[in-house]
Order: structure tokens, then C-alpha cells, then sequence
């Protein structure tokens, strides 16, 4: 096998897949980590839905992007960090400077709030960078929990526990056990599953966060904000 022409034609075939002015669009949109429909990429790549599918299925077979099933959406995101490097070293040649996402949600809701019974917004997916950094969680089984389903880890077991946690009676409950939720503001994950909703829990019952009557928005406390420090290293939100 020539080992090094198998490589110069993945190189060929992925060159090509970024080349085209409709899908070089929808890949700049996604470096800034922020997860994307479908819909949204084809607004932004100037075509219509359909070809916007067409394109983003090239793009996926070539591992540019990767793709995950949330209720009726499906969210498009960079495959990895290798991908967002190429992309920026491709830009800094190209020289130019792109528009940064900004995100139309009212800020009391885009700040924290709750998405069905577990913490999102900022903090929530905040919560969820400083959870997997600290080493609680490990990509799960996809077969038996599910897309993006995580493990908690031994140390994960025993931080949780000292919040109140039981892991092992959470994951007996009748629900996916713990997963990553594309945020609705932010557009990157958030803690979803029993061990978020096991999470919010204790932030309600320690009054980290309260919840607003007839709202989905969460107001940090300032026991919140120093709990949110020193347990998790979030800085002041």
C-alpha cells in the first residue's frame, strides 16, 4: 500500500470539502465552538436547505463536522480541535476578520435558567466545562445511554456524593442517566440527564440559585456565586 499517496488524496478530498465557497461559510460559522441546525447553516452559506444538507453530508464523511439528534433538531458542530486549527491557519492566510456569534437571548435567561429539570444558560454550561475538566466525566456507552451520553468517573462518584448525590440511585431512576444537552442560547452543552437534574436540585436546595415565579430564569445568589468559586473555580458570573 502507498501509505503516503492515501494520504495525499485524504488531503485532496478534504481540501475540496472545505474549498467550496457555501461549505467554507458553514465551517467558519462553527469555529467558534458554538453548535448550529441545519436551517441556520443554509442562511448563513446563502443556499437552500436542501443543498445545505447535500453539503453538510460531505462534510461529515470527510470528518469536518459531526452531528447531534436533540428532540426535532439536529446540531452541527465541528468533529474536533484539529479541525478549528486548520480553519484558523487557513483564515490567518486568507487574512479578514469574521463576525462573532452573539447570541439574542434576554440576558436574565441567557445568564441561567432551567431547560426541563437541570441548569442551562452561562452557567450551566459552564457547570458542565468545569465538571469535565475536574475529571467527573467520561463519554458513555452510545449504545445504552444514548448520543454524547456520559460515565461518571470514581472521582466524579465521590464529588457528587459529597454534594448529596447518590450516582447509583440516580442511575436506577427510569431516565437517561447523564448527557450532553446542546444549549439553546450558548449552543454548547450543558449537564442534561438524572445527574442534572440531581445537580439543580441541590443549587435549589442550597439556595445557590432561586427560580423566578412563572419564568425558566434562575437568579445566583451571592452563597451561589462563592459556592460556585470555590467548589467548581467559576469565576464570578
Amino acid at each position: 500500500m502507498n501509505v503516503e499517496g492515501a494520504a495525499d488524496t485524504a488531503v485532496s478530498r478534504i481540501a475540496a470539502a472545505i474549498g467550496e465557497p457555501a461549505r467554507a461559510r458553514m465551517l467558519y460559522c462553527l469555529v467558534d465552538g458554538r453548535a448550529r441546525t441545519s436551517t441556520e447553516l443554509a442562511m448563513v452559506a446563502e443556499v437552500t436547505p436542501s443543498t445545505a444538507s447535500v453539503h453538510l453530508q460531505r462534510l461529515k464523511s470527510e470528518r469536518l463536522v459531526k452531528v447531534l439528534a436533540q428532540g426535532k433538531h439536529r446540531y452541527y458542530s465541528l468533529e474536533g480541535a484539529s479541525v478549528a486549527a486548520a480553519l484558523e491557519a487557513l483564515s490567518v492566510l486568507a487574512g479578514g476578520k469574521r463576525n462573532a456569534f452573539m447570541p439574542d437571548t434576554p440576558n436574565r435567561l441567557r445568564m441561567a435558567r432551567t431547560c426541563y429539570d437541570h441548569i442551562a444558560g452561562m452557567l450551566g454550561v459552564a457547570l458542565h466545562d468545569r465538571i469535565q475538566v475536574m475529571g467527573w466525566l467520561a463519554d458513555g456507552p452510545g449504545a445504552s445511554g444514548g448520543e454524547n451520553a456520559y460515565e461518571v468517573t470514581p472521582r466524579g462518584t465521590n464529588a457528587f456524593a459529597d454534594l448529596g448525590i447518590d450516582c447509583e440511585a440516580t442511575r436506577r431512576l427510569r431516565r437517561r442517566f447523564a448527557y450532553a444537552c446542546v444549549d439553546w442560547s450558548e449552543r454548547r452543552p450543558h449537564l442534561g440527564g438524572a445527574v442534572g437534574a440531581a445537580l439543580f436540585l441541590v443549587a435549589l436546595k442550597r439556595k445557590w440559585v432561586v427560580q423566578e415565579l412563572d419564568s425558566r430564569a434562575l437568579t445566583i445568589t451571592r452563597l451561589g456565586q462563592r459556592e460556585m468559586q470555590t467548589r467548581f473555580g467559576l469565576p464570578y458570573l
